[in-house]
């Protein structure tokens, strides 16, 4: 970068001090920054590593970006050096040296060489500001790239060391259950999370870089964290296939009380299935113009998963019985239900008739309150309707219409006396 024009009017001797302390300053923060830098545990690591993919482009950027950091500190140095020489001549500068000292402190004077390697860079002049700010830029690019390498290695191997710890004693408590690859898809589970985490570490170690993710919008070294995405997954299937076992080891625990009530929950089912069976016959013989729907048979299906799962208890087929056990429990229970239903729906229509006979008693002791037992018409609309919901079979449409009719003509005794003498009915 060369000299772009005069560095502006001649600084007196108290701007030249304060611009000398100033850049003294720097000079002293910048110095220890790169100390900081040289010493950090992240760059010794990256040094030492045997990097790859993204990793291995960035740091090789970042090598070079250090060499000519200490290049430019170098320069930076030397020229606040002779900067300071010049102004130690006098106590009171004259106007030579001040023009001098003021294109030194503000002038393009600072040569910073071309670094070496595969892409060379030209040389550059700068300002002493100017200077500052590119070995801030490039302090700050080498520092982001440190600080998000260490971080990544501080966070993520200890924690997939730790996990792979809980995969070894999980993967023992599957084998002391009969969990095992190509026997149980647990099994299977536990080969494919043992693969990912070793593949992960090793790329983790390798190529740090590819698992961090920066925050938005943040310019600040190292903002942002390390991506756990795959280490995340790997922990939830983990924790899902423990899950699993544990309810295996729960089913070698209590197999046996599961099995009884089951047995138990199958027998209720039978029982409410022929109690149905019985009502469908009752209905039928009772209740005519109506839909009785047909009611399976016993459950035998179930009985006999249910002697296999016995079986599988006899031979400590553990990682078998929990799966069936699961099956049968939900299924047994819907069993049931089922019953339950079609005796509901079997009975329905008695239930119907009982509620129409309740509903006629119901309005004739109204009528009665009322005055109107001895009512020739209502006391013809009940026997109608009571001779219709009493007889074997019950037709229950024409029986809920003789019911309508009667409250009908109660409701009209309630509305008050009227001639009665055109009734239609």
């Amino acid at each position: 970068m060369g000299v772009t024009g005069p560095p502006g009017p001649v600084m007196d001797r108290d701007e030249v001090d304060r611009a000398l302390a100033r850049l003294g300053a720097e000079h002293k923060a910048v110095e220890d920054s790169l100390l900081a830098l040289q010493d950090h545990a992240g760059r010794r690591l990256l040094e030492g590593a045997g990097l790859t993919g993204t990793t291995r482009e960035r740091w090789a950027e970042t090598e070079r970006a250090i060499t000519l950091l200490w290049s430019c500190f170098d320069a930076y140095t030397a020229a606040l050096r002779e900067a300071r020489e010049v102004r130690s001549r006098h106590k009171w500068p004259n106007r030579e040296e001040l023009a001098e000292l003021t294109e030194r402190l503000r002038g393009d004077t600072v040569h910073v060489p071309g670094g070496a390697g595969e892409q060379p860079l030209l040389a550059e002049r700068f300002t002493l500001d100017g200077l500052v700010r590119r070995m801030n830029e490039l302090y700050a690019a080498s520092l982001d790239v440190v600080v998000t390498a260490d971080a990544v290695w501080s966070a993520l191997p200890a924690r997939i060391d730790l996990l792979a710890a809980e995969l070894g004693r999980t993967r023992s408590l599957a084998h002391s259950v009969g969990v095992r690859p190509g026997e149980h898809p647990a099994g299977d589970e536990l080969e494919s999370i043992t693969a990912e985490l070793t593949e992960l570490r090793s790329v983790v170690v390798t190529d740090p870089l590819a698992f961090w993710r920066p925050t938005a919008g943040s310019s600040a070294p190292g903002g942002g964290r390390p991506d756990t995405v795959r280490y995340d997954r790997a922990a939830l299937a983990l924790e899902d296939v423990r899950r699993e076992i544990e309810a295996v080891l729960a089913v070698r625990q209590d197999s046996e009380d599961r099995l009884l009530r089951l047995r138990d929950v199958l027998s209720r089912a039978d029982r409410t299935l022929a109690e149905a069976r019985v009502a469908r016959g009752e209905v039928l013989a009772k209740i005519a113009a109506s839909e009785v729907p047909a009611v399976s048979g016993p459950p035998t299906a179930l009985q006999e998963r249910l002697q296999a799962a016995a079986e599988y208890r006899r031979h400590a087929l553990w990682h078998r019985l929990s799966p069936l056990l699961d099956a049968l429990e939900r299924e047994a229970e819907e069993e049931l239900l089922r019953a339950r239903d079609s005796l509901t729906a079997v009975t329905a229509p008695l239930a119907v008739r009982a509620e129409l006979r309740g509903r006629l008693d119901a309005y004739r002791a109204k009528a009665t309150r009322l005055g109107g037992a001895d009512d020739p018409f209502l006391t013809e609309r009940y026997d109608t309707a009571r001779r219709m919901l009493w007889s074997a079979p019950c037709d229950l449409r024409a029986a809920e219409q003789a019911v309508l009719r009667y409250q009908g003509a109660v409701a009209e005794l309630l509305s008050g006396p009227s001639d009665t003498g055109g009734r239609q009915w």
